[in-house]
């Protein structure tokens, strides 16, 4: 099935709002997503429609439904899961390049199925019959172009042999340099190779070269697509040409033909495909170009010259009903030019000239088509110059010659400021992402979420919102705003529905049959779903080949606000720490004065009561309170007290006697008190000596001592009371080893 512009009526308005088409698509970037965004932008704006464009598949815009209320008709590229949701919303649908039976909507693809066809029948006529197909069977289209590979060589009367079939595991370069090693290994065998994308074939043309293939002369091979890189492979890829914005066109078209009430089948809707001749099947590509001129009539110089002019370029069909001068207006310049040349009249203007190769230019990369074009006119003027005489003949050829040769002039230095201009716009878009990318990485907080840094992009508009309750996901609050062009945008703080996003009303009117669509990118992470980023600004970018622009400055984003909620998270965690750092400083300093109290019981004597076991920690506890305790109070005399100690081992006896060196290095003397005869015992038993480390079996006992020994305070007090001073004290610990030596 094909519907063209012409059969389409326009939806009747709805609503004060323009008609607005939302497109689902998985992926931003690309020679194929961005086409296919070109080709509905352009279609649309045609007719004063707006585009909202969202970054993801059914199964997320439905789990909220982003921009429900204000979309009246939805494509969905590539990817279809959860689309029986939308289907559910009865609103017009279609679906490019994947079937979705259970939507029971139309499906736009191109016509894989023929395209593949042509291209095994033409292998064929080379004489192949040994013909091998690569690709990944995960996509719909690769199978239809698998179903008319099969299907041509049943045709003709070849069997179709599995062992020829050759898996990618996926439709990049590297599926085909990964397939290469199983041609490889049945070289041979086969003579041909019909590969399902032109990345793929790509891939493997690399692979067999490396390997010492010639192509063709080793094995023929043919791609699908015709992507930009086909004609500078070497040799130039042989391939089916799909028009990806054709594809984006057509899907445009049959939403828009149900939004007219007109009634569009379910199942796929075709767009044509074109096979063309380069150098990896084996053929000059020019080969049909010199038959369709060879059989031209003298007639078609002034008749069909102008529309094999233009099939020439697009290299597909064009329909009767569209004149070629509607699709490249300066053809009619450049046959008006040839003609003057063969009859020796005035030419037109060399600007028209030069703004037709320009117009040429644009409609095609393809440098062997913009030079078929000047050789197609050359052999049409062949007839015409045969019926001249010989004199005239010569001087209309030369004059010919002449015009073609600036002809071709003109249409290198269009294709070569081509390339410039994309030079200068990669340029710039390179730049664009690098301020970006240095702003969102590098910037606070709230200039990432002012949207300020889209001011070194294309972007004339955008709107951050994140969601309310990333659970829930049930309403969206205004974060950041820009605008450019002046447009208004919704205010701080805001809240909004997500079917309701971006606010229609305050989307810029550019949009609307403008040069500008509107763009909703999720800003998520791995962990997190922040919400969504609205952009209005140029319809795609595609210089950037397969890196992305748009999606690139969502993920910066989204890092800028996962890093900027880590930070704050960190400085939490800090001030949590610290507090908790504060309170077991509390907690240990109360800890550290009940295991190792010191207390000041007399001038200049410390009591040190210890109880319990007493290990490693305790004993750096003891000495670092002993110390710090005669600094402090200026102390001479430390009463260690172990009375409540229950063991004394070679450990604590080691501790014992560091405190009353580091004690006494201050000045002070250390005393134990609390060493009873049976504990004296057991140390003698050990063989554990304190060396001159008094020791007492009481506190009073060791008061008395220090009374007898010139402690001022005890001395008057003893005074005072009328006892006698005691005799000298004696080291219990001394005693008890000198009963041992006499019993």
């Amino acid at each position: 099935m094909e519907i063209r512009y012409s059969s389409i009526r326009e939806p009747a308005p709805m609503h004060s709002r323009p008609t607005t088409i939302g497109v689902l698509t998985p992926f931003l970037d690309g020679f194929y997503f961005t086409a296919i965004l070109r080709g509905i932008h352009q279609a649309a704006q045609q007719r004063g429609h707006r585009v909202v464009v969202i970054r993801g598949t059914p199964a997320y815009v439905q789990a909220p439904s982003l921009a429900r209320d204000q979309v009246d008709g939805w494509i969905v590229v590539l990817a279809t899961d959860g689309i029986e949701r939308l289907a559910q919303e009865r609103v017009p649908l279609v679906t490019v390049s994947s079937c979705a039976p259970e939507a029971g909507c139309p499906t736009v693809m191109p016509d894989n199925r023929e395209g593949v066809r042509s291209a095994v029948r033409h292998l064929i006529e080379h004489g192949h019959r040994r013909i091998a197909f690569v690709g990944c069977m995960d996509q719909d289209d690769i199978r239809a172009r698998f179903d008319g590979y099969m299907e041509t060589l049943i045709e003709s009367g070849i069997p179709f042999d599995p062992g020829l079939v050759f898996d990618a595991e996926d439709n990049w370069h590297s599926g085909g340099r990964q397939a290469a090693e199983a041609l490889i290994a049945r070289r041979g065998e086969l003579t041909a190779a019909v590969v399902a994308t032109d990345k793929n074939a790509l891939g493997l043309m690399e692979a067999l070269q490396a390997a010492g293939y010639r192509i063709p002369d080793d094995l023929a091979i043919v791609g699908f697509d015709d992507i930009a890189d086909a004609q500078w492979s070497s040799p130039p890829l042989t391939t089916v040409r799909q028009r990806f914005d054709a594809l984006g066109a057509l899907a445009c078209e049959l939403v828009l033909a149900q939004l007219a009430g007109q009634v569009v089948p379910s199942g796929p809707a075709f767009a044509p495909t074109t096979f063309v001749r380069r150098r990896t099947c084996g053929c000059d590509p020019l080969q049909g170009l010199r038959r369709r001129a060879g059989s031209a009539t003298d007639e078609d110089l002034g008749g069909s010259i102008d529309r094999q002019m233009v099939e020439l370029l697009l290299r597909l069909p064009l329909p009767r009903e569209t004149p070629p001068t509607a699709v490249w207006p300066g053809v009619a310049a450049v046959i008006a030019g040839y003609t003057a040349a063969l009859e020796g009249t005035a030419p037109p203007p060399a600007a028209e000239i030069d703004e037709a190769c320009q117009q040429a230019s644009r409609l095609t990369a393809d440098v062997e088509s913009l030079m078929g074009v000047v050789r197609l006119l050359g052999r049409l003027g062949k007839r015409r110059r045969a019926r001249l005489d010989t004199e005239a003949a010569e001087s209309a050829e030369a004059r010919a010659e002449e015009f073609q040769e600036r002809l071709r002039l003109s249409l290198t230095l269009a294709r070569v400021e081509a390339e410039r201009q994309f030079v200068g716009e990669l340029g710039t878009l390179m730049r664009s992402d690098h301020e970006v990318s240095l702003t969102l990485l590098g910037s606070t907080q709230e200039e990432s979420r002012s949207l300020s840094w889209l001011d070194s992009t294309a972007a004339v508009w955008g709107c951050l919102a994140l969601w309310e309750d990333r659970t829930t996901r049930a309403r969206l609050v205004i974060a950041g705003v820009y605008s450019r062009d002046g447009s208004p945008t919704p205010p701080l703080g805001a809240v909004c529905a997500p079917e309701a996003f971006p606010p229609a009303e305050l989307l810029p009117p550019s949009t609307a049959g403008g040069p500008f669509m509107v763009t909703l990118l999720p800003i998520r992470t791995l962990h997190r779903d922040w919400g969504v980023l609205a952009i209005v600004g140029p319809g795609s970018i595609e210089v950037a080949g397969d890196e992305g622009t748009i999606a690139i400055w969502g993920a910066l984003l989204s890092a800028a606000l996962e890093r900027d909620a880590l930070v704050q998270s960190l400085s939490e965690q800090h001030a949590s720490l610290q507090e908790a750092y504060l309170r077991e400083r509390d907690l240990s300093a109360a800890v550290r004065e009940l295991g190792c109290p010191l207390i000041p019981l007399l001038p200049g004597v410390l009591l040190v009561p210890l109880i319990g076991e007493l290990d490693g920690d305790r004993a750096r506890q003891m000495l670092e309170r002993v110390v710090e305790g005669v600094s402090r109070h200026g102390a001479r005399c430390v009463l260690l007290d172990i009375t409540g100690v229950a063991r004394v081992d070679a450990q604590v006896a080691h501790a014992l006697g560091q405190t009353h060196r580091a004690a006494s290095l201050l000045g002070a003397r250390v005393r134990l008190v609390g060493v009873r005869p049976e504990l004296a015992m057991r140390l003698v038993d050990l063989d554990i000596h304190l060396g001159d480390l008094s020791s007492h079996q009481s506190l009073a006992s060791a008061l008395e001592d220090l009374a007898s020994t010139g402690v001022p305070s005890l001395r008057a007090r003893r005074n005072d009371a009328g006892e006698a001073p005691p005799r000298s004290s004696r080291n219990a610990i001394s005693d008890t080893a000198r009963r041992r030596g006499t019993e």
